[in-house]
C-alpha cells in the first residue's frame, strides 16, 4: 500500500498553511495511480517522488508542472528523513533546487520567470465581481511565470481582496483557454509586504491557502515592473481570510533572475 504523508507547508502551525500530500517512493505507480492518489486526498496538490528526487505534482483534477507548497512539503519531509542540506528536484518545469536549513524551513529556486502582457481584463474582473477602479494603478495586470503561469491583479483595497467570491466554472473556463495554474490576486501593504489569495479551479479548489509557484511569479512580476529593486526579500501573507494563516518569503538577488521562495512546512499527522 503506497503511504501518504501529510505535511502543510508555510506554516509551522499545522492548522495553518497549505496541506500537501507526499510520496516518497511513487516508483512503482503510474500515471492513473498517481492521479487517484490526489484526488483520494483531496488536497490542492499532491507530490510524487518517482525516482532520484524526480517530482510530480497532482492536483484532485490533474496534473500541474510546478506546485510550491508541495516542493517545501517534500523537501522538508526528506529533510527529516536524510537530514538538513541542498537538493535539486527534477521536475516537469525544469530544475528546482532545494535547500533545507537545521530548523526545517525549505528555501526553492524556482526556474528561469518571464513576464507576459495580457490585454483586456474585463472579463475575468466580471467573473470576480471586481470593477476596473478597484484596481491598484501601480500594479497593473500582468501573468508571470516560474514554474507556472498566474494572472496578477491587484486591487487598492484589502477590504475588496477579503470580499472573494466568484463563479467557479466561468473562472475554470477562462483559466483553461489561457494555460493559468491560479490567479495571483493581490494588495500591497508596504513597499515588501503583500496580502495574496488564489483562486484555483482548475485544480479543482475554489482557493489554495498558500501559492509557492504563485509567489515565485509575483517575485517575477516586481523586478520586471520595476516595482522593487533587488536584492529584496518580499514577505507575503495568504491564508488568512480562509483560516489558514501563510507566511511565504520571496528573496531577489541582483546577481540571479530566478526567485528564491522560503517557508516552513510541519506533519499534518505523524509519519508512518
Amino acid at each position: 500500500m503506497t503511504e501518504v504523508l501529510r505535511y502543510t507547508a508555510f506554516t509551522t502551525d499545522p492548522t495553518g498553511g497549505n496541506p500537501a500530500g507526499v510520496v516518497l517512493d511513487a516508483s512503482g505507480l503510474d500515471d492513473a495511480a498517481m492521479q487517484a492518489i490526489a484526488t483520494d486526498v483531496g488536497y490542492s496538490e499532491t507530490a510524487f517522488v518517482t525516482g532520484e528526487y524526480q517530482v510530480r505534482y497532482f492536483s484532485p483534477k490533474a496534473e500541474v508542472p510546478f506546485c510550491g507548497h508541495a516542493t517545501v512539503a517534500t523537501a522538508v519531509a526528506l529533510a527529516e528523513r536524510i537530514g538538513p542540506g541542498e537538493l535539486v528536484f527534477s521536475t516537469p518545469a525544469g530544475e528546482v533546487p532545494v535547500a533545507v536549513d537545521e530548523g526545517l524551513r525549505a528555501t526553492l529556486t524556482s526556474v528561469e520567470p518571464y513576464v507576459e502582457e495580457v490585454g483586456d481584463v474585463s472579463e475575468v474582473l466580471d467573473i470576480l465581481g471586481w470593477r476596473a477602479d478597484e484596481l491598484d494603478p501601480a500594479l497593473p495586470p500582468a501573468i508571470g511565470y516560474a514554474g507556472a503561469r498566474h494572472l496578477v491583479l491587484s486591487t487598492s483595497t484589502r477590504q475588496r481582496l477579503a470580499d472573494l467570491e466568484y463563479d467557479f466554472d466561468r473562472l475554470l473556463a477562462y483559466m483553461l483557454e489561457r494555460d493559468l495554474t491560479t490567479l495571483q490576486l493581490v494588495w500591497r501593504e508596504s513597499a515588501t509586504t503583500f496580502h495574496v489569495r488564489d483562486p484555483f479551479p482548475v485544480g479543482g479548489v475554489v482557493e489554495d491557502p498558500a501559492t509557492g509557484a504563485a509567489a515565485a511569479a509575483f517575485g517575477a512580476y516586481l523586478r520586471d515592473r520595476g516595482v522593487v529593486q533587488a536584492p529584496v526579500t518580499l514577505t507575503l501573507h495568504q491564508g488568512e481570510d480562509l483560516g489558514r494563516p501563510s507566511l511565504i518569503h520571496v528573496e531577489l538577488r541582483a546577481d540571479d533572475t530566478r526567485v528564491r521562495v522560503s517557508g516552513n512546512a510541519v506533519p499534518i499527522t505523524e509519519p508512518g
